[in-house]
């Protein structure tokens, strides 16, 4: 099957060993909250200021030991390089009574003796501005409540020391990707002022004199969570005017936009003035709501957009999403496989033909090509990329069913 599609894509140009060796470089941030509907091991409790969890699918993680049980286990299912994402809800305290903006590396040391012996590419982290009771009326950097301002603002700093112990720990970079529900749910009074204290809180957390050569700053803009319809801080045109005069990183969540607003399209408008460009992506129906990503157009003109610009090293690629209506095993599972499809999608594109064609505006050719590029045996080169990394294909889910029998039930 596999030298099939290899003639078949180089008729057009394409060369699949080089496309498959390229994907082979290519990490992705798999999220660790998809195991747990976005708990967390700090006793902060169920996920609030506008995040949702829906469904009660038997199995859900509940301490460190299943949690990264399940990991392991969906891991070993995703072919490629792999990096895990944390958010600092996730600390292990064993005892402790540090609240969040007294967190230390030493609560996440055995995060990183786990990442390590799995063989993970790095460990990014999120500050964690929810579930807490320091949450006051919905408003956390942006609090008018200037102690409740400063507790946020301390964490958001022991998070980037945290990140550069990670950094240190597994010898790669830390993406800490600093995202609030901050708003409000009818119309506000006043729209500049909250955003004149985030701006004043994200300053004093960047002058705390973190690395960064070790740790990339990224802001996370959003349209609104439950509970804030009507206003949130921190806002897209916030966020972007931010991050390029203070140069840290924009985050671009695909499940952050109007329906009608496309990431694809966004990432290299980004990468004309960027260095670096984060990702979380994630699959919105209607709205932010976080379901699976699936094998769909926009994830792969997200992919597309990465290859074609070669931007694979400046584009940080990470998951965001929580279903708990399902498998959560096989929802990480299936989110990153096809991640890694879309990327090699993109990699089995004629791009510098398709540019080409578009550089001297014939337009019919450019329609013609990109149609028949859609029904080559994409399948093949997929098989034999599983089957070098001793992946399974479709009866991977076999794996899943069985550890649902013998381990997710057995968690009363």
């Amino acid at each position: 099957m596999y030298e099939h599609s290899k003639q078949a894509y180089a008729a057009f140009g394409v060369d699949t060993e080089a496309a498959i060796a390229k994907l082979g470089e290519i990490p992705v941030s798999i999220h660790c909250w998809q195991g747990d509907d976005v708990v967390g091991l700090d006793g902060g409790g169920a996920a609030s200021g506008g995040i949702q969890t829906t469904g009660n699918y038997p199995g859900r993680a509940r301490n460190f030991e299943e949690l990264t049980a399940d990991i392991e286990k969906a891991f070993s299912l995703i072919p490629g390089k792999k990096r895990l994402n944390l958010h600092a809800s996730y600390a292990l305290l064993k005892g402790d009574n540090a609240d969040r903006d007294g967190y230390r590396p030493e609560h996440f040391a055995d995060w990183v003796k786990f990442a390590k012996r799995i063989g993970l590419d790095g460990i990014d982290f999120n500050p964690t501005m929810f579930s807490h009771r320091n949450m006051k009326d919905g408003l956390s950097l942006s609090s008018p409540d200037e102690n409740i301002r400063k507790f946020w603002v301390r964490h958001c700093i022991a998070c980037l020391k945290i990140a550069e112990y990670f950094a240190d720990e597994m010898n790669s970079h830390c993406l800490v990707n600093i995202w609030i529900p901050d708003g409000f749910k009818d119309v506000p009074a006043d729209r500049l002022t909250p955003r004149l204290r985030l701006k004043k809180s994200l300053d004093e957390i960047l002058a705390c004199g973190y690395n960064r050569s070790k740790v990339i700053v990224a802001v996370e803009s959003k349209v609104f969570g439950i509970g804030v319809e009507s206003y949130t801080v921190g806002s897209n045109e916030f966020y972007q005017n931010y991050a390029a005069k203070n140069d840290i990183c924009c985050l671009l969540d695909n499940g952050h936009y109007h329906p009608l607003e496309y990431v694809s399209d966004k990432i290299p408008a980004l990468l004309a003035f960027y260095d670096k460009v984060a990702l979380h992506v994630t699959r919105g129906v209607r709205w932010d709501s976080d379901h699976v990503v699936l094998f769909e157009d926009e994830l792969k003109e997200i992919a597309k957009e990465i290859v074609r610009n070669d931007a694979a090293d400046k584009v940080l690629i990470g998951l965001d999403y929580f279903d708990a209506s399902i498998n959560r095993l096989a929802a990480w599972v299936v989110g990153a496989r096809n991640m890694k499809k879309a990327l090699l999608w993109a990699l089995l594109q004629p791009n510098a033909r398709l540019k080409a064609l578009q550089d001297e505006a014939n337009f019919t050719e450019l329609m013609v090509l990109q149609e028949e590029l859609k029904t080559l045996p994409f399948e093949g080169v997929w098989a034999e990329c599983l089957r070098r990394e001793h992946q399974k294909g479709a009866e991977w889910f076999k794996e899943i069913k069985e550890y649902e029998n013998k381990i997710l039930k057995e968690r009363k």
